[in-house]
């Protein structure tokens, strides 16, 4: 670890001390964890510490973690990433904060730290269901106001819950449930008999 995110990985420890729950670096880079509650706290303490200085979010994204590992997850399920840069101070972080309901994931918004959060929560709301309390306009942001579902969790089907379509009778755009078939979405390989061995005879 270089000199310099060792100091890092001291200063997020000094300046959060008991909000933090978790600490790890790799490949470079610093994650760091702390529970809902504490989020707003910890966000304003990124922001505004002299040693910390993380004036801008970069990014902000839901995650799924079922089946996460192939099935050996035992954490709690949503969770929301933020990925924070220092302008000032030429240093990044990463943060993760899991929801602690898996029926009706709630965090904290953090638009009046970051107003770029605005967006990203509400792409977070709409593809994996997690609410952002305290957000200003909360309201779906890449599918349709009449879609059903947040088409990023592990359980939604591949070819979703509903369909849309014109109908000429009535003039309008219509939903209605999915007419397609389920099919398998696995690509089917066809080996010819005997390719490998015809490729080493003639190798």
């Amino acid at each position: 670890m270089s000199a310099r995110l060792k100091k890092l990985e001291e200063n997020l420890k000094l300046a959060l001390g008991d909000k933090l729950s978790g600490l790890s670096t790799a490949v470079g880079e610093i994650t760091i964890e702390c529970k809902a509650p504490a989020l707003v706290a910890v966000c304003q303490m990124l922001r505004d510490h002299a040693d910390l200085k993380f004036e801008q979010l970069i990014d902000l994204c839901g995650v799924d973690y079922a089946d996460y590992g192939e099935g050996t997850w035992t954490g709690l399920r949503f969770a929301v990433v933020y990925h924070f840069l220092s302008i000032s101070l030429n240093q990044r972080v990463r943060l993760r904060v899991f929801a602690a309901d898996e029926d009706f994931p709630v965090l904290s918004t953090v638009v009046d730290l970051w107003p770029a959060a605005n967006w990203f929560e509400r792409e977070a709301f709409d593809l994996y269901g997690i609410m952002f309390e305290g957000h200003p306009d909360l309201r779906r942001l890449l599918t349709d106001y009449g879609f059903v579902g947040h088409p990023f969790r592990k359980d939604f089907p591949m070819i979703g819950n509903v369909e849309m379509r014109y109908d000429p009778e009535q003039q309008r755009v219509i939903y209605q449930p999915v007419t397609i078939d389920p099919r398998n979405n696995v690509p089917r390989v066809i080996r010819d008999e005997g390719f490998h061995d015809e490729g080493f005879r003639n190798g």
